[in-house]
């Protein structure tokens, strides 16, 4: 596994209720080689000062702040473009990650030589109660299976960082983090999969996928984005459909 370098990417707004804890499992992390950007997109309450008071204290947290609210891709993006590191991770501010996830990441990299790798989740409600349930995943996700539900967890990745430049999507209006993994696997590449609730996931009201036909729409503009054809994406939709019924039964 070596000492290769991660470069954790976080976007940040109005999170002054959960970054801490978010920032504090990054800081708990078995694997030490990293950095954490915390790119603060105008944010108007306390987390500007939170995460100012944590870089002072741990100089591997590095903050950027964003001149006018740009909206969670282009933070990213400009988290990407500072990124020292030849891994990109990326954690929502109101995430958490298991102590030993970036280790396991990086040692399954080291063994298969795979470049974009997630992991399972557990769930917790807005107010940070677990819920009884877990996604599971497979061990290897071509991009066909992609195609018929994203099972990659944007705050659950580890990347080559010249993979996520390459792919890099941009646009509110559809999962641009999805639209990025398509892109990856298109090439031919697999994702892998690490079984193991390894990321905390917060079910949040105001996530952009919260509403559900807002959420569909985004998915049919992601397909459209990555090249594929109405009758295509109609295909897709109905396994995003029925995949999404069977995931969401239980996080409700």
């Amino acid at each position: 596994m070596g000492t290769e370098f991660v470069s954790i990417i976080m976007a940040a707004y109005n999170a002054e209720r959960t970054i801490e804890k978010s920032i504090a499992s990054v800081q708990a992390q078995t694997y030490s080689h990293w950095e954490l950007i915390v790119i603060n997109d105008c944010s108007k309450d306390a987390t500007a000062a939170i995460i100012t008071s944590l870089a002072l204290s741990d100089p591997r947290i590095r903050i950027l702040n964003n001149e006018m609210n740009r909206g969670v891709s282009i933070s990213r993006k400009k988290g990407m473009e500072a990124a020292k590191g030849e891994w990109i991770a990326i954690l929502d501010s109101d995430d958490m990650w298991a102590p030993e996830k970036l280790e396991k990441q990086l040692s399954l990299a080291h063994k298969t030589n795979a470049e974009l790798i997630f992991t399972g989740s557990a769930f917790i409600d807005d107010g940070g109660n677990p819920i009884d349930w877990q996604l599971h995943v497979p061990e290897i996700l071509p991009y066909r299976e992609l195609l018929k539900q994203n099972l990659v967890s944007n705050s659950s990745v580890v990347v080559k960082k010249k993979l996520y430049q390459q792919f890099y999507a941009v646009g509110d209006e559809m999962h641009e983090d999805y639209a990025i993994w398509l892109g990856i696997t298109r090439t031919g590449r697999n994702a892998y999969g690490i079984d193991e609730a390894l990321l905390i996931y917060r079910l949040s009201n105001s996530s952009k996928s919260s509403n559900k036909l807002k959420a569909a729409k985004m998915n049919w503009n992601t397909y459209r984005y990555v090249g594929l054809n109405p009758f295509a994406s109609a295909y897709y939709m109905c396994w995003y459909t029925v995949n999404g019924l069977l995931k969401y039964r239980h996080l409700k």
